[in-house]
């Protein structure tokens, strides 16, 4: 046997098409990552996959117990209707017990196409009524607007994943305690029962919206004073029903999860440096808190079924489509419950390209493919379906990660990799058939270095390609239908930065190395699809990008408030910590200024002819 038969690559491609080779030194560290040393295969899956047109045969007769309890008598290959979902095979000569999925095969498309929405950093998104950051307050009313007065049909919002219960507060959406449960610092504390009688609503409010008056988020502030006003309302909670049905619906997930809140609160936010008997969550510690911190622990269970109400009320107004994070924070929540199934000693990154020449590690670690499929995916499983709550739409961040993953030892540098392939269509089944229940179609951010063949399956499987104007060659008007179009992310510059210099001045004031021809010719590429003369002004530039834009047949176009409003810093600028204020730059106006501004409003007549110009 060899690495490639535990999916390690020993040679990779990049963007140019030039092969490069993984030292030894790499590959040994990666497979010891995974507990080998190459030798022998790895363990079979537990797991048979079922999709249309692909009928399996067993080699002898089985009892299938249907995920609603009804068994079915199987003698020969699998029924082709069996219903979508998780079953459970027994073999009726020896008893062996196997795992079925039953996917569609394919993501749902949008319903309503050609559409267009806002890409907003929630965080960012401030009222009139924020306690220092966006909150869910926020997107409902962004969401009425946008669907009400400027026909738009979807939000894409940054990932609302969990941050630490603990000061100090994570910065970045992309390096979440847990994907599965969502950040109790987006609730707008108004909006929750009992808030009127709190006796002292008014004064943290204020202190909460003079938090606003700073262009730099404060979400250390944020969290002291939202946490006194709904630990005050936690004590005049007196249960509810509803409560306690969406608890059980829940499972042992949400139990795990405040427990994990609990022990770091107690012990501190990373689970690594906590006694023993608190490091696993079958440890008695786990047990303990359950027994003797019965209240705390529902505490941070109520506070999820907060976001989840108030997610709901949000999401009535216009789909929001939810970005789903590459990866978690080791030391976080999910860490800690999935630490068997996590390459821990392992960074996910990238490898160098044109515009990272140094690589990436974001310090995220991988699931180990085999122990992942081991474990029949349940993990994955549990993170797309919470992603998908209250979701017209899925973003996949990174989504080639579900091919192969940039494998980085902690100790190494980014350019130290190498590529450690995965399951892809186990995973892909699973992706179809939660977006299916849900309802939900996905969209996959499918740039920087990609083989060929993904982005193929990706079609055949559903799945929206990602769009930008950034990286095309061709104009929008030569993109694929089956895609999103985008000018830009959260990690590259925006409109105005990039027009008028700043974001490259940026870059050298923080002593980056950036690619000054690249961003050049990113520049030119701009000027030639807007058509704009050389000193055009901002606003100019913005409204022709998005006109420009209007253009693309794609099913989906998104168009940033940063770029509506002129904002010249990007949201995080890849490569650096505390050299830039990373996911903490508001948005210069407030909602209801933006609301009456006529830049959005020029956008939105811009993307709202495309889907006039496609019925």
């Amino acid at each position: 046997m060899s690495a490639a038969d535990w999916g390690v690559q020993e040679r990779w491609a990049d963007a140019h098409g030039q092969w490069h080779d993984v030292s030894p030194e790499t590959v040994d560290k990666v497979l010891g990552a995974m507990g080998t040393d190459g030798d022998g295969s790895p363990p079979p899956g537990p797991t048979v996959f079922v999709r249309p047109g692909r009928p399996v045969s067993l080699d002898g007769a089985a009892d299938l117990t249907l995920e609603n309890g009804e068994v079915v008598r199987i003698e020969g290959p699998l029924p082709a209707d069996l219903p979508f979902g998780y079953h459970s095979l027994v073999r009726l000569d020896d008893g062996r017990r196997t795992d079925m999925v039953v996917s569609p095969g394919k993501c749902p498309l949008p319903a309503q196409t050609p559409a267009w929405g806002w890409a907003v950093q929630l965080y960012a998104m401030r009222s009139g009524e924020s306690w220092g950051m966006g909150d869910l307050g926020d997107l409902r009313r962004l969401g009425r607007w946008a669907a009400g007065d400027l026909g738009a049909g979807l939000i894409l919002v940054n990932p609302l994943h969990a941050a630490h219960p603990t000061l100090p507060q994570s910065t970045s959406p992309y390096f979440p305690s847990s994907r599965r449960f969502r950040n109790p610092l987006y609730l707008r504390v108004e909006d929750v029962d009992g808030a009127a009688s709190l006796s002292d609503l008014e004064s943290l409010a204020t202190a909460g919206r003079a938090l606003n008056a700073e262009r730099h988020i404060d979400r250390d502030a944020v969290f002291r004073l939202k946490m006194e006003a709904l630990e005050a309302l936690w004590d005049g909670f007196e249960g509810d029903p509803a409560f306690d049905d969406w608890r059980k619906g829940q499972g042992d997930a949400l139990g795990d999860y405040a427990a994990f809140c609990v022990l770091a609160e107690e012990h501190g936010p990373d689970w690594r440096a906590w006694p023993a008997s608190a490091q696993h969550p079958d440890g008695p510690d786990g047990a303990e808190v359950r027994r003797t911190q019965y209240g705390r622990w529902r505490f941070h269970q109520w506070l999820q079924w907060l976001v989840d109400r108030q997610l709901q009320d949000a999401s009535s107004q216009i789909d929001v489509m939810h970005d789903l994070a590459v990866g978690v924070d080791p030391a976080g929540a999910d860490g800690w419950l999935w630490q068997d199934q996590l390459a821990l000693d392992m960074a996910v990154g990238a490898p160098p390209d044109e515009f990272s020449t140094q690589g990436q590690s974001w310090g995220l670690p991988p699931f180990d493919p085999w122990r992942l499929r081991t474990a029949g995916y349940q993990p994955f499983i549990q993170t797309i379906r919470a992603t998908l709550g209250h979701a017209g739409g899925l973003r996949l961040d990174h989504v080639m990660g579900l091919f192969r993953l940039w494998w980085v030892p902690r100790d190494a540098s980014p350019t130290e990799g190498a590529y450690v392939r995965y399951c892809a269509e186990d995973l892909l089944d699973i992706v179809a058939l939660e977006c299916h229940r849900a309802g939900a179609y996905v969209v996959g951010e499918d740039l920087g270095t990609v083989e060929e063949h993904v982005r193929t399956e990706l079609a055949d499987r559903g799945v929206l390609s990602y769009r930008l104007v950034w990286f095309e060659d061709t104009p929008p008007s030569g993109y694929p239908v089956q895609a999103l179009a985008a000018v830009t992310t959260h990690d590259l510059p925006t409109v105005a930065g990039l027009w008028t210099g700043s974001d490259l001045d940026d870059q050298k004031g923080i002593g980056l190395e950036p690619n000054e021809e690249g961003t050049k010719e990113l520049r030119e590429r701009l000027r030639r699809v807007t058509g704009v003369a050389d000193d055009a002004p901002v606003d100019e530039v913005v409204t022709a990008t998005y006109e420009a834009l209007s253009d693309a047949p794609c099913m989906l176009l998104t168009a940033g408030l940063d770029d509506a409003l002129g904002v010249k810093e990007r949201p995080n600028m890849p490569g650096t910590l505390d050299e830039w204020p990373n996911w903490r730059i508001a948005l210069p106006l407030t909602l209801e200024e933006v609301e009456a501004d006529p830049r959005p409003r020029a956008i939105a007549a811009a993307l709202d002819r495309n889907a006039q110009k496609h019925e």
